[in-house]
């Protein structure tokens, strides 16, 4: 049985309130859950969501909290210590065997910097503290998996990103990704970066010089076509054409995937000795303990880390990543 670790985020935001409420909604459960965050913020969280029933039973809960009160809704160093004591933690059970996955609420950047955190993000952060070599993010949304050539930095900085290596680097670290998931052959896209990929030049000369090049090179080894059209390429992939698609830059494949199901919309960070899932929003403080916030999101990051977590383990062992 998977033993899944699950951080509570910032405990002035929507985290808690989200765990709470989705392992109030998986029924019939077949998963063991580690709780990592703040005891006393959780079970006031409870009280206010009137969650007090069965499902909350049978967890086993790591307090990280400071002994401090939280105050819902602010940015504090406070509760950026929590947050990131939560995550320290969990990764170490992650490291020790003591969980199998693990699956995060959002954190927030400035409170986590408040409590002198070097990282910003999970993703840095994570990579750190487990000296990983590479991690990819890829974006889950029912059958459209996407990846992501670049991702915080402008677009003029994304397109002058677009290179030969850059690109070939990315399409490996795609095929790893979903090998890791059990994809033994994956068949991979790589979306467009001009309209009608580039029309031989006409729109723009980046598929011509630096994106198919690294395709024909990727395609020695590999099952992967493109570029197709980024109007086109993330519909064939919903519907089952592609594995995965690589997108090229961040709000490119970050579109096509909330607007075809915002909620049920996962992230995960592939390249860790273990799996980790997410929701992809921030901490909503404006309607923090407010008994307001839709936990689907959460529910679905939970449901596809007891989907993936065991099959990645042993990928990851099996491949030698």
């Amino acid at each position: 049985m998977v033993n899944i670790g699950i951080t509570l985020g910032d405990p002035a935001g929507i985290g808690p309130e989200i765990v709470a409420k989705s392992i109030n909604a998986i029924k019939n459960r077949k998963f063991k859950i580690t709780l990592f965050g703040d005891m006393d913020n959780y079970n006031k969280t409870l009280d206010y969501c009137s969650l007090h029933m069965e499902n909350q039973k049978n967890l086993n809960f790591i307090n990280t909290g400071t002994g401090e009160p939280v105050e819902t809704g602010k940015v504090t160093a406070n509760a950026g210590k929590i947050a990131y004591k939560s995550i320290e933690t969990a990764v170490q059970f992650a490291l020790a065997g003591k969980v199998d996955v693990i699956s995060t609420a959002p954190i927030n950047k400035e409170a986590i910097i408040k409590a002198g955190s070097p990282y910003i993000d999970h993703t840095t952060m994570l990579k750190a503290l487990t000296n990983s070599k590479f991690t990819t993010t890829l974006f889950e949304v029912k059958k459209l998996r996407i990846t992501f050539l670049s991702k915080h930095m402008s677009l003029m900085d994304a397109v002058k990103f677009v290179k030969y290596e850059n690109v070939y680097n990315a399409i490996i670290d795609t095929e790893k990704s979903l090998k890791l998931l059990g994809f033994m052959e994956p068949d991979i896209a790589v979306a467009a970066l001009n309209p009608h990929s580039g029309e031989g030049g006409m729109f723009g000369m980046e598929e011509k010089n630096e994106i198919i090049p690294a395709i024909e090179k990727a395609r020695e080894t590999m099952k992967v076509i493109g570029p197709v059209p980024a109007d086109s390429v993330f519909y064939l992939a919903s519907k089952g054409k592609y594995d995965a698609v690589l997108s090229l830059y961040h709000d490119q494949g970050h579109i096509a995937a909330k607007t075809y199901d915002f909620a049920h919309t996962v992230s995960m960070n592939i390249g860790l000795p273990f799996l980790r899932t997410s929701v992809d929003h921030g901490t909503a403080f404006d309607i923090a303990g407010k008994n307001m916030a839709d936990y689907v999101s959460m529910k679905e990051a939970i449901l596809t880390a007891e989907k993936y977590g065991v099959t990645y383990k042993k990928r990851l062992k099996l491949l030698g990543y």
